[in-house]
């Protein structure tokens, strides 16, 4: 890959494409980042830089053949397998480049249009902004990482209203990738699904300017949150743990929080219907439960942990409602401050996460998408009300 970034030479404009085994949708997702750079950059250089896993699909051969005439690079990264070594291929192809900007987009999308490219990369070319992140019209059983701990925790923390900091979709400049690149955390949870709260909160933690770009609808391979993510979630939240030992001189005196601007008008949209087991939820929340109870007994308070237990006895998810879950999460990142093994803490969570979820279903029962994102908005009040509790335990 540095062989052929080197033929390009230089570009001012760079979108990446993190992919593995993704020949189905990937097509489709470089014709219209192609589109996009041709619309609205036509007189910018642009490479398009699909950094593989080692797919044996052709996913990289269907990123070369629908590129439509824009410079292309493809070609497996190196680094521990995951997203984060993908997006640190991509960094290093915008040193490289010496661009100016670039945005990054999932390779199985099927909703992307040309217009995602120009509102992720026109505020960083138009010097509006220095990293947009988006904002989309998602089905009230999708993003359940995002609505229940990465969206009210880096609120809270933060004290900015990033509604989808874990999204998938970025915009930043070369000076956010250089900063990127030269972090030590290669060897961790960054290296895989914490690569997106990582951009985001450095992003903010470091001041630089943050918007938010309205893309609509996110229509990609769904995952149920019962079934697929416990992966996930560990590694998001182990690195927001880490991130919040980190920076805690920053976020112990932030209070309240700030809207961030708005790239584009919000126009409805309804997104396509996601599907979530309660049934399987509460199993994994109880088998959790089980496999966690010693850890609980070391960093969860004894009032949290006896309503932890006789909710998982008993099967009453219920009970894991917002003011219970953001007492238990400011309880794990708490424990954060004096242990360094944030694999454990996040596993720790991971079985009131799968309670959260199960009742956060049952809250949103009948209502449509404005009403969801109501209790959303709601929960996130809740963490920025509870935080206090946080400060008192971190002391």
């Amino acid at each position: 890959m540095r062989k052929a970034l080197r033929t390009q030479r230089r570009a001012d404009l760079v979108v990446g494409i993190p992919s593995f085994r993704n020949a189905a949708t990937i097509g489709h997702v470089t014709e219209a980042a192609s589109e996009g750079l041709r619309r609205t950059f036509p007189e910018m250089r642009a490479v398009i830089v699909n950094a593989d896993g080692g797919s044996n699909d052709g996913t990289s051969d269907r990123v070369r053949a629908a590129a439509d005439g824009v410079p292309t690079v493809a070609g497996r990264y190196q680094g521990e397998s995951g997203k984060g070594s993908a997006f640190r291929a991509i960094f290093e192809a915008v040193t490289l480049l010496d661009a100016k900007a670039c945005a990054v987009v999932d390779s199985d999308l099927r909703s992307i249009t040309p217009e995602w490219i120009a509102r992720l990369i026109g505020p960083i070319v138009r010097d509006e902004a220095d990293y947009v992140t988006p904002l989309y019209a998602r089905h009230k059983h999708d993003g359940t990482i995002t609505n229940t701990i990465a969206y009210p925790l880096t609120r809270a923390l933060y004290g900015a209203r990033v509604r989808q900091p874990i999204g998938g979709e970025f915009g930043f400049g070369a000076d956010l990738a250089k900063v990127y690149l030269a972090e030590p955390v290669w060897d961790t949870d960054v290296a895989k699904f914490g690569i997106d709260i990582f951009m985001t909160t450095t992003a903010i933690a470091r001041g630089v300017r943050v918007a938010q770009a309205f893309l609509g609808a996110k229509i990609h391979d769904p995952k149920d949150p019962g079934a697929d993510l416990g992966p996930m979630f560990t590694q998001v939240v182990g690195t927001l743990l880490a991130l919040a030992r980190k920076n805690a001189d920053i976020w112990r005196t932030v209070k309240g929080s700030q809207e961030v601007p708005l790239i584009g008008e919000i126009s409805p949209v309804e997104p396509e219907a996601v599907n979530a087991s309660v049934r399987v939820l509460v199993e994994k929340f109880k088998a959790g439960a089980a496999d966690q109870d010693a850890t609980w007994a070391e960093i969860l308070s004894t009032g949290t942990r006896d309503i932890a237990r006789t909710a998982a006895e008993t099967g009453n998810a219920s009970a894991i409602g917002g003011r219970f879950w953001a007492r238990a999460v400011y309880e794990i990142v708490a424990a954060a401050k004096t242990r360094d093994d944030t694999e454990t803490l996040a596993r720790a969570l991971l079985p009131l996460y799968f309670g959260r979820v199960a009742a956060l279903i049952g809250e949103v029962q009948g209502l449509d998408q404005a009403g969801a994102e109501r209790v959303v908005e709601q929960q996130a009040l809740i963490f920025e009300q509870t935080k206090p509790y946080l400060v008192e335990r971190w002391a």
